[in-house]
């Protein structure tokens, strides 16, 4: 099931700006506001309002325009600290773990539980994906991704024809809001068995052949500039 918001703020550092640090009552209320504006912005998409944010931080409206002057800002912060986050769970199990292929599941895992495929809105409609700190949050995600699927080949444990494109697109169409079931409160109840699910179809044992291509990160990249250069009917 999904971490509380309690849970989130106590146990995640989130990305500050860079800036004057700040006080630890200002840090805490800016963790609290990113923290409620992910869990909104799963549940409602990217239009929740800032007053609504502010309730569930707990916090004045003055003290959310204090830190954050619009709606960009704010989905910028909660987007790179999403990003920070998985990507340092995956370096942790990285280090921890004997196997390429237990780090890289426990990534996974780590990526369903903060439902990813909920936050695509704010990357196509809010964030300008352009900005060098999201650009580096990306490349660092990109990094441990492929050097785990990397070293889960050379363990004999991943399958050849995965790219780390593949998983990706796989994770968020499992993290995807259910039409008519209620936003992404629905997938709590399979989303993570669905993942042991794939990631036990990723193993070398006895593969089914697969149609298409290696999908990489890259190509994922390349494909939606093309999408994004194509004219759109009138």
């Amino acid at each position: 099931m999904g971490s509380t918001l309690t849970d989130r703020v106590t146990v995640v550092d989130v990305v500050e700006d860079r800036g004057p640090k700040l006080r630890a009552d200002a840090r805490r209320n800016r963790e609290r506001i990113i923290a409620a504006a992910r869990e909104m912005y799963v549940e409602h998409g990217a239009e929740v309002p800032f007053d609504e944010v502010a309730r569930r931080a707990g916090v004045g409206n003055a003290t959310l325009y204090r830190h954050f002057a619009d709606r960009g800002e704010l989905a910028h912060r909660v987007i790179l600290s999403v990003l920070e986050r998985i990507t340092e769970h995956g370096e942790r199990a990285a280090a921890e773990e004997p196997q390429a292929f237990t780090a890289l599941r426990r990534f996974a895992h780590a990526a369903t539980e903060e439902r990813i495929g909920a936050l695509c809105t704010l990357m196509s409609d809010t964030v300008d994906k352009a900005h060098p700190e999201l650009i580096a949050a990306r490349n660092r995600m990109e990094d441990l991704v492929e050097s785990l699927m990397a070293r889960s080949r050379a363990e004999g444990l991943l399958r050849g024809d995965i790219g780390s494109g593949d998983l990706l697109v796989a994770i968020t169409q499992l993290t995807r809001p259910l039409p008519g079931m209620g936003g992404c409160g629905a997938n709590d109840a399979f989303a993570h068995r669905h993942l042991d699910v794939l990631l036990d179809g990723l193993r070398v044992a006895d593969p089914t052949p697969l149609s298409g291509a290696v999908v990489t990160i890259r190509d994922l990249e390349h494909l939606k500039k093309e999408g994004e250069a194509r004219p759109t009917r009138s």
